[in-house]
């Protein structure tokens, strides 16, 4: 496993420190920073040390120059390595990509507890990919652009359609533009071919699925498949879309994952 140079934020726990670290793994086309917005303040108050990482190419982590030959094996590489430089074993928690590489890490390694938020199915991204083609055929140049930080009003409409709830703002939209980026095309192509791997025997930890009731993306009716997967608890947040960590519903899934981790003990 090669070593790289993978940025991370930290944010201490405020007062108590009896609560499990909490480290935090971004979705494709994103960042580290999208943690930051509101999730790793809010769970920094509520006791819990934070981590979130910037996946290799990603953010401020090495591998800009090499972004699309990355797969999902060199991020679970990525996340091996930062869980390794933790004083203690944190609780994973995923978003959409970001679950499949913390299920990756855990087919090689232990951990007290993970969060699946809008996991990717097992079946990969191909049924999602094909629905939006044909239902919003313009969303993926449209996302080319944001990328580029182009942004039209027709635009900011359909990335709100299939991200986010109908209530998050256009401004928000706006000011959450630069926590995002181009993803890698391996990456990608992992996702797609994931129903094609055999993955290693699964080990039994506490999981929770949770989803968004509005996920354009990865609608609730699917995340069965990720919590019989991992005999896992599911969480449905009412009205939330895909981007749980950045939607106008953040807090309420903020709130069912803190509630769910306590729980754990």
């Amino acid at each position: 496993m090669k070593l790289r140079r993978i940025h991370t934020l930290q944010r201490p726990a405020a007062g108590r420190n009896d609560l499990p670290p909490l480290l935090f793994v971004h979705g494709g086309y994103a960042t580290a920073a999208c943690w930051d917005e509101y999730f790793l303040p809010w769970f920094s108050r509520q006791g819990f040390a934070c981590h979130a990482l910037d996946l290799a190419g990603h953010g401020h982590s090495e591998g800009r120059e090499n972004l699309h030959g990355f797969g999902i094996d060199d991020y679970a590489d990525d996340l091996a390595q930062v869980v390794r430089g933790l004083a203690r074993q944190p609780v994973l928690i995923g978003h959409s990509m970001g679950c499949v590489v913390v299920e990756r890490h855990l087919e090689r390694a232990a951990a007290p507890a993970a969060v699946l938020m809008a996991p990717v199915p097992p079946g990969g991204i191909l049924g999602a990919t094909m629905k939006i083609a044909l239902t919003r055929p313009a969303f993926f140049d449209q996302q080319a652009r944001s990328t580029r930080g182009e942004y039209a009003t027709e635009s900011l409409r359909t990335l709100r359609e299939v991200y986010y709830s109908a209530e998050t703002s256009t401004d928000d939209l706006l000011r959450f533009a630069p926590l995002f980026q181009d993803e890698s095309r391996r990456a990608l192509l992992d996702l797609s071919l994931l129903a094609m791997r055999f993955g290693r025997r699964l080990p039994a930890l506490p999981v929770l699925v949770v989803g968004g009731e509005a996920d354009a993306v990865f609608p609730p009716a699917i995340l069965g498949f990720t919590a019989a997967r991992w005999r896992a608890e599911t969480a449905v947040i009412p009205r939330a879309g895909h981007t749980l960590m950045l939607d106008a519903h953040w807090q309420a899934a903020a709130e069912a994952i803190a509630a769910w981790i306590r729980r754990q003990g």
